[in-house]
């Protein structure tokens, strides 16, 4: 679903990926773990060309992300092109980015009434459902400032499934929660995995990477220092600096 080879990226001088190589199958979970500064979120937001990335190649479901392949060369594709490659890909941010003058349904339907072309009678049928399968259907006429923080995120899933895509990309979902609230977000998130939804997923909760994880990367300086099986990467990890992070947030 998601592959990435020797993918590099920087902000002026400042090298933020440095050769990330890196393979997500259909159905798997992906969780990258790293300090502040360490790439994940740039990358992630590679994955949907928020960011262009500047050499090696990006592809989600066997095309790739923002170029097609013109004989030996690469062509950038046009606005509409990447918009309609984004169409597949789901993305929730660490702030929830809600229309505040919309109710939680409203902003679930918008995206595939303005975008897809629903019809807003059936829109408004699947955005019900949707709120249901995150536990918000009594909330559906309510406004974010209405909301708790964690109602918020849930409904930014809700939004972001609205759009039936094929990948889901979570950027520290859970980071502006109070505490209290990171649990129901969390149980979303784990229901997705058992439905079977590839998600990479940019986190701190290393419980949930040890629980619902398929593969866990852990990022420093822009590389990739080590990854496989969250046991054996979260529990016994290989590398010094690996167990140097996960000594400070466990």
């Amino acid at each position: 679903m998601v592959l990435a080879e020797d993918v590099h990226k920087s902000f002026g001088r400042l090298r933020v990926l440095n050769g990330i190589t890196l393979r997500v199958e259909a159905g798997q979970v992906m969780c990258l773990l790293g300090p502040s500064g360490s790439g994940k979120s740039t990358f992630l937001r590679c994955i949907n060309h928020l960011e262009k990335i500047d050499a090696g190649r990006l592809s989600v479901d066997g095309r790739l992300v923002g170029y097609a392949q013109s004989g030996q060369r690469l062509r950038e594709l046009g606005e509409k092109e990447v918009a309609r490659q984004r169409r597949d890909v789901g993305m929730v941010f660490q702030r929830f980015n809600l229309f505040p003058h919309m109710t939680a349904l409203e902003n679930v339907i918008e995206a595939p009434v303005r975008v897809r072309g629903r019809d807003r009678r059936t829109a408004r049928t699947d955005g019900v459902r949707l709120l249901e399968r995150v536990g918000l259907a009594d909330k559906r006429d309510c406004y974010p400032a209405q909301l708790s923080g964690g109602q918020q995120q849930r409904v930014a899933i809700a939004r972001a499934l609205a759009m039936e895509p094929k990948l889901m990309l979570f950027d520290e979902p859970t980071s502006a929660l109070d505490p209290e609230l990171v649990g129901e977000v969390l149980d979303v998130m784990r229901q997705l995995a058992r439905d079977g939804m590839t998600m990479v997923v940019v986190t701190h909760e290393i419980g949930f990477a040890r629980e619902v994880g398929d593969l866990a990367v852990f990022m420093d300086g822009g590389v990739v220092v080590e990854s496989g099986d969250p046991q054996r990467v979260l529990v016994h990890p290989e590398h010094e600096r690996t167990r140097a992070f996960l000594a400070k947030v466990l």
